[in-house]
């Protein structure tokens, strides 16, 4: 039985105080209804009396343990979603929890935003299940798993979409950061033949090149120094699913010999074994630069580029998608107003324009959403104006545009007053951006060195 109220009900289980009350807290905030239990059997005893619409369970606790009380929520509580977070020693577990029937599962330590992320992710394919289930009509949703847009550009991407899903092969997926890559790769998966299995995103550029091997394709007992007992990897939680590497390009060339072995042979070797284990995995990538480029500069190589290129889905920056501006501002007002409680803003006539015309959002649709979220959270007016708006758009708004200016020189004038903006933090200019700093540091490299002498 689903909770009858606009605000979900979730159920953190967890035999760890401190856990419980920081995701109460935490959740608490973010406008959901929490439910806590020490454990699993208390949690089922909630679960008979109480309407649930989301189960976060550890999965090591005493007596009864969280993959028992994912297999009971999947036997007795069909409209209930179970995210399971656990540490690093229990991967193995995740995978079993997975496959039990648990939507995702949370390495520890996570951030806010990545559990915020997955608890929005599973409440709207429970939502998108229901209304599945009483629709009379069974054609898609016009914003699949999330991606808003109905731009002639984007209605090409839901097309490769749907036909890379009803295939197996590999997919390459490129774009500039903040286009949706990560968006696309799930909805590739949830509408294909592997739904029903897991999907681990893994950012290859976020895992220190010494630490990649053993995070993806796992490590046994005495491997290395701390290497007290075996692990699995990546590669092996997703058997039977999909892997998505994300920025792939960021890998070495010693680690890309390893994938395309995995790609050939489907087989993975754990660091410290020389026994290798058949996977079933489809594996789909990401890249935010120019692959063939990089294969000319022997930075990546040919082989696995060909390997991973079967299928290529390019996803337009924000700049070349006209109104989809308007209606992801919309989106994200609603969607942001929604969690903070209130009515959504409306936005003036002015601000719209700003917004689609005098912008060319390098940070693409993330610096979209994170300016929306602002709005949404410091202004109080029922109408957002031109002077509620970032200084740097303000800034734009008051020049006349200039069609002889470069998208480099466009995008370089942002980072300079963004970071003006921000007393040249580089941190908050990174996030503003919707970038990484790494990306930040690249970008201003570029943008602000002063050219060799001939």
């Amino acid at each position: 039985m689903a909770a009858a109220s606009e605000h979900p009900a979730i159920l953190v289980v967890d035999d760890a105080p401190s856990t419980l009350e920081i995701l109460n807290r935490n959740l608490t905030a973010q406008g959901y209804r929490v439910l806590t239990a020490p454990g699993a059997a208390e949690a089922i005893r909630i679960a008979e009396t109480t309407p649930i619409d989301l189960v976060i369970t550890d999965l090591r606790m005493p007596r009864v343990s969280g993959l028992d009380l994912v297999r009971h929520v999947r036997e007795n509580l069909k409209d209930t979603e179970v995210i399971v977070i656990t540490g690093f020693p229990s991967v193995e577990g995740a995978v079993k929890a997975v496959k039990t029937g648990a939507e995702e599962y949370l390495a520890k330590p996570f951030t806010d935003e990545e559990l915020f992320s997955a608890v929005r992710r599973a409440l709207e394919k429970r939502k998108a299940r229901r209304a599945g289930r009483s629709a009379a009509s069974s054609a898609p949703p016009p914003t699949p798993y999330g991606i808003v847009g109905k731009s002639e550009p984007m209605q090409r991407v839901f097309k490769a979409i749907s036909k890379a899903a009803a295939a197996s092969a590999t997919v390459l997926i490129t774009g500039e950061s903040g286009t949706g890559k990560e968006l696309v790769a799930r909805a590739i998966h949830y509408s294909s033949p592997r739904s029903s299995a897991s999907f681990v995103p893994v950012n290859c550029g976020g895992i220190p090149e010494g630490l990649l091997e053993s995070e993806l394709f796992g490590f046994v007992k005495g491997a290395f120094t701390g290497a007290s007992e075996s692990r699995a990897g990546f590669f092996q939680t997703a058997d039977g699913g999909t892997i998505f590497l994300d920025e792939i390009s960021e890998t070495s060339l010693s680690m890309q010999v390893k994938l395309l072995r995995v790609l050939q042979d489907k087989t993975v070797y754990m660091v410290g074994s020389s026994r290798g284990r058949v996977v079933d995995v489809r594996v789909l990538a990401s890249t935010n630069k120019q692959v063939p480029a990089l294969v000319k500069k022997g930075l990546f190589r040919e082989d696995l580029f060909f390997r991973l290129n079967v299928i290529t889905i390019e996803l337009p920056p924000l700049r070349e998608r006209g109104d989809d501006i308007l209606q992801l501002v919309h989106h994200f007002a609603a969607k942001y107003s929604k969690e903070l409680g209130r009515l959504t803003p409306r936005f003036s006539d002015e601000a719209l324009k700003v917004l689609r015309d005098n912008h060319a959002w390098p940070g693409n649709v993330r610096e979209l959403e994170n300016i929306i979220h602002r709005l949404v959270v410091m202004t109080e007016a029922e109408c957002i104006e031109v002077p509620d708006l970032p200084p740097v758009m303000r800034f734009s708004a008051l020049r006349e545009p200039s069609v002889n200016r470069t998208l480099a020189e466009v995008e370089a004038e942002y980072i300079r007053n963004v970071l003006a903006s921000v007393g040249g933090n580089k941190t908050i200019a990174a996030k503003i951006l919707g970038i990484d700093r790494k990306t930040l540091r690249e970008k201003l490299k570029a943008a602000f060195e002063p050219p060799l002498e001939p």
